[in-house]
């Protein structure tokens, strides 16, 4: 099964299509949406989407790492990660579309 990608701007025309709205004013309330989304994280606050999911940032302690090509050791600082947590009717309905692997194939 090959899955495609659906860019931002496919996702605005199909909006403005839906709501009767210029691609225009969809592109600018989308791309506010995520700016919005975006300074918040940055900020270091919990984003919550009802049946959707929720977006939060954690520290990721420092590690090791290894170079493959040179097989040295890296040592990989801290840093904040963005995660994302799906929310119940996002995982059920995405279950629902997928199709379910036979035990013998997993």
């Amino acid at each position: 099964m090959a899955n495609r990608t659906v860019t931002k701007r496919e996702l605005c025309e199909r909006i403005a299509k839906k709501t009767g709205y210029s691609q225009v004013l969809t592109k600018e309330v989308v791309q506010q949406f995520l700016d919005e989304i975006i300074a918040e994280l940055a900020k270091g606050n919990r984003m919550e989407f009802r049946n959707f999911g929720v977006f939060d940032t954690r520290l990721q302690k420092p590690r090791k790492a290894r170079n493959p090509r040179t097989d040295d050791v890296v040592q990989v600082p801290a840093k904040a990660v963005v995660s994302f947590k799906v929310g119940k009717k996002m995982q059920e309905d995405a279950q629902a579309a997928l199709p379910i692997l036979k035990e013998d194939e997993a």
